[in-house]
C-alpha cells in the first residue's frame, strides 16, 4: 500500500495551503487556502485535479483545516458553496469561531472596497460553516469506521492545530503552521511521540535561525518609540488575528512602563471583535496568560482605540495596526500610500510577506519608489523596519520536530524553493530520513505500514522463552598480553544465552501467517540443515621432514600424523588462553575450528606451491562463520610455528 500526497497549494511557495492525502482507500484534504498575491483563478487550488467530474463528495472522505489564516482557509467557502463539496469539515473550536470573521473581512475588502468580482458571498460563508465539525485538542474523532483524526496544539495563532490521521496501520501528521517556541500570548507546539509513516511539515523559515525573542522585542520597541517621539506615525500592517494581539500585549506593557500617552489604534472593528474571542478562549493561550487571567485579562487593551478612515491625514504621532498584513491590499495599503512619502514615518513589517506583495518588495531592499500597479508609482521616503515576529517556527524548530517524531518520510510544504532544498538536504543527511519538497500539482508516493497477525508455533515459543545458556572461557584483547606472560592468569568465564530470537514467517494453506523455528521448516521441507564452512590448507615448516616420511610411499605414517597434531596441540594450548582444545587422535577441534594433517598434494584449499614447501607439513583447517575471528588467530599461530622433526 502507498500514501499518495497531491500538493495543490503551498508547493515550493508560501501560501495557498492545500494537500490531498490518499491512504488505504481514504482521501483527506488538509487545508483549503488561497494565494493572496493573485486576483484571478490562480488564487485558488486547481480542484479539478481531485475530480474531473466535479463529484467532490465521492472524491474526498473529509476536509481538515488547521487554522483560520486565509492562506489555509480562504478557498473553503468557494469549494463548498460554488464547487459543491458537502462532506464533513473538521477544525478546532477557536478556528470555527474566528474563521467567519476573517473570511467576511476579506470578502468586504475585495468586493466592497476594491470592486473585484465576488468569488463567494456572505451567505456562502454562513452555509460553509454549517458543515464544520469542531474538535478539541487530543480528542480522537472517528470520521468513519476506518479513519480517525486527532488535533494537537500548534501555537502559531489561537486555535491552530497539527492533525494526526490514521487508517489501519498507516499513520501521518500534517502540521499546518506551527511554532516550537512560546510567545507572550500563545504556548509552544505540543505533540505526542507517534509512530508515523509520513510527516508533512511547513518550512516557511527553512534556513533561518532566529535570535533571542527579547532582543527582537527591544529592537521593535526602540524603533517605535523613536518614531513617535519625533512626531512620526508608525504603520504596522498585520492580519487582525495573531500578531496583532502579540504586539498589542507588548506595546501595552511598554506604554504602561514608560507612561506614554500617544494613541495606539486598530484600523477596524474586526480586531476588537477578535479580542472578544481571545478573552473567551483563554484556555488556548499561553501559560502566563492563563495564570494571570483571574486578576488581569491580557487582552483588555486600555491604550488601544478604534481608527477611522478620516483620521489618516490627522496631525500628530500615533501607532496604527492596519489589516491586511503583507500590504497586499485593503486599508493597510491605503494608509501606506498616505504615510510612505514622509521621512518622519515608519513602516514596521513584523513577519513574513508573500512574494508579489508590496510588503515583500519593501523587505527585498530599501526602494525609493514602489510600483503599486501598472499605472501607479509611489515615492517611499519613510523608514522601513523589518522584525521577525513571525509565528512560524524556524529551521531549528523544524529539525527538532522531525527528530522527535522520527517519521519514515517527510514532505516539506509552505516554503521557498531554494530554502526548502537546503532543509531537505539536512533532514536526509543529518537524520537519515527521506524527504521531498514537491511543487504545486505534483504527487509524492511513499510506501505505508501494514502489520500482519501471525501465529507462532509451540516449538518457536518454547525455544524463545526457555534459556539456552552457553559457557566459554576467554580473555579480552587488552589482557591477552599479560596472560601470555603470566600462566597463573585465570581467564574470564563468559555466559551467553543463545535462545531463539528469530523465526521464519510462512503462509499456511489457509492463507494465514505463521512463525516457525528453523528446524521445523527443514522437517516440513524434508531437507537437512546446511552450514557454510570456510577452509584453508595451512603449511607449517618442519626441519628434517624427509627423515620422518615412509620410504615406500614418501608420505607421513599414522603415528607421524598424530605426533604432529600433538606438537600443534601443545603449541596452541600455550598460545590460546581459555580455549577448549579437543584431541580426537587424527584431528583437533576448537569450537567449530577443525584441524587435520592433509595428505593430498592437490588439495584445493592450498594457495602455496608444494614444490617450494618440501620442508612443510600441511594442515587442513575448516570453520564456521561464527568462529572466523578465532580461526584467523589460530592460523596466525600456525604460520609462525617452526619446529623440528623427532
Amino acid at each position: 500500500m502507498a500514501i499518495d500526497s497531491l500538493v495543490l497549494g503551498a508547493g515550493q511557495q508560501v501560501g495557498k495551503s492545500c494537500v490531498v492525502v490518499s491512504m488505504n482507500g481514504k482521501r483527506i484534504m488538509f487545508d483549503c487556502g488561497m494565494d493572496m498575491a493573485y486576483h484571478d483563478h490562480r488564487r485558488y487550488p486547481d480542484f479539478s485535479r481531485i475530480s474531473n467530474s466535479g463529484d467532490f463528495d465521492s472524491a474526498l472522505t473529509c476536509i481538515v483545516i488547521t487554522h483560520f489564516h486565509l492562506d489555509h482557509i480562504g478557498a473553503l467557502p468557494y469549494f463548498t458553496e460554488v464547487c459543491g463539496y458537502s462532506g464533513p469539515i473538521y477544525m478546532t473550536y477557536p478556528t470555527k469561531a474566528l474563521a467567519p470573521l476573517m473570511l467576511e473581512d476579506y470578502r468586504k475588502v475585495m468586493v466592497e472596497r476594491r470592486g473585484e468580482e465576488e468569488q463567494f458571498t456572505s451567505e456562502h460563508i454562513v452555509e460553509c460553516m454549517k458543515k464544520v465539525i469542531a474538535v478539541d485538542l487530543k480528542q480522537t474523532v472517528h470520521v468513519d469506521k476506518d479513519l480517525w483524526i486527532r488535533a494537537y496544539y500548534a501555537g502559531h495563532v489561537l486555535g491552530a492545530a497539527m492533525f494526526y490521521a490514521k487508517v489501519g496501520d498507516t499513520a501521518m501528521v500534517y502540521t499546518g503552521d506551527y511554532n516550537m517556541t512560546p510567545d507572550r500570548h500563545l504556548g509552544a507546539a505540543q505533540i505526542d511521540r507517534l509512530q508515523l509513516d509520513l510527516l508533512i511539515s511547513e518550512s516557511t523559515y527553512a534556513t533561518t535561525i532566529r535570535d533571542s525573542k527579547y532582543g527582537r522585542e527591544r529592537e521593535f520597541l526602540k524603533a517605535v518609540h523613536k518614531c513617535v517621539a519625533g512626531g512620526g506615525k508608525v504603520l504596522i500592517p498585520t492580519f487582525a488575528l495573531g500578531r496583532a494581539q502579540e504586539l498589542c500585549i507588548l506595546l501595552e506593557d511598554y506604554w504602561e512602563r514608560m507612561n506614554l500617552k500617544i494613541p495606539i489604534y486598530f484600523s477596524s472593528g474586526l480586531t476588537m471583535q477578535a479580542n472578544m474571542y481571545y478573552k473567551m478562549l483563554i484556555s488556548w493561550t499561553s501559560q502566563k496568560v492563563k495564570e494571570t487571567y483571574s486578576t488581569h485579562n491580557a487582552f483588555d487593551f486600555k491604550h488601544v482605540l478604534n481608527f477611522d478612515r478620516s483620521m489618516i491625514a490627522a496631525p500628530g504621532p500615533c501607532v496604527l495596526f492596519a489589516t491586511p498584513g503583507w500590504l497586499s491590499g485593503g486599508f493597510s495599503l491605503e494608509v501606506f500610500k498616505h504615510w510612505a512619502p514622509s521621512e518622519m514615518n515608519l513602516v514596521t513589517l513584523p513577519g513574513y510577506c508573500a512574494a508579489g506583495t508590496i510588503g515583500h518588495k519593501l523587505m527585498s531592499g530599501k526602494p525609493t519608489k514602489i510600483d503599486l500597479d501598472k499605472n501607479t508609482q509611489l515615492d517611499v521616503r519613510c523608514q522601513i523596519h523589518q522584525l521577525s515576529f513571525s509565528p512560524h517556527t524556524d529551521a531549528k524548530g523544524i529539525m527538532d520536530l522531525v527528530k522527535f517524531l522520527s517519521p519514515k518520510h517527510v514532505i516539506l510544504v509552505h516554503g521557498e524553493k531554494p530554502k526548502m532544498a537546503t532543509l531537505k538536504g539536512r533532514i536526509h543527511s543529518e537524520l537519515g530520513i527521506p524527504c521531498d519538497d514537491p511543487a504545486n500539482n505534483e504527487t509524492v508516493s511513499i510506501s505505508s505500514t501494514h502489520y500482519v497477525k501471525a501465529r507462532a508455533s509451540d516449538t518457536f515459543i518454547h525455544s524463545s522463552l526457555n534459556p539456552n545458556f552457553k559457557f566459554s572461557k576467554s580473555i579480552s584483547e587488552d589482557e591477552s598480553g599479560s596472560c601470555l606472560k603470566d600462566r597463573r592468569f585465570m581467564p574470564q568465564l563468559q555466559v551467553t544465552d543463545e535462545r531463539t530470537a528469530e523465526g521464519i514467517l510462512i503462509e499456511e494453506k489457509n492463507k494465514k501467517a505463521k512463525i516457525l523455528h528453523q528446524d521445523e521448516l527443514l522437517l516440513m521441507l524434508g531437507e537437512k540443515k546446511h552450514e557454510v564452512r570456510f577452509a584453508y590448507c595451512c603449511p607449517i615448516n618442519v626441519s628434517n621432514l624427509e627423515e620422518t616420511k615412509s620410504t615406500s610411499d614418501n608420505v607421513l605414517c599414522t603415528s607421524d600424523r598424530c605426533s604432529w597434531l600433538q606438537l600443534l596441540n601443545n603449541k596452541l594450548s600455550g598460545e590460546i588462553s581459555g580455549g577448549n582444545i579437543q584431541d580426537f587422535g587424527e584431528h583437533l577441534q576448537v569450537e567449530s575450528f577443525d584441524i587435520s594433517v592433509c595428505l593430498n598434494d592437490k588439495c584445493p584449499y592450498r594457495i602455496i606451491d608444494t614444490q617450494n614447501k618440501s620442508e612443510a607439513v600441511f594442515f587442513c583447517c575448516t570453520w564456521s562463520v561464527a568462529d572466523e575471528k578465532l580461526a584467523w588467530k589460530i592460523i596466525s599461530i600456525m604460520d609462525n610455528f617452526d619446529c623440528e622433526s623427532h
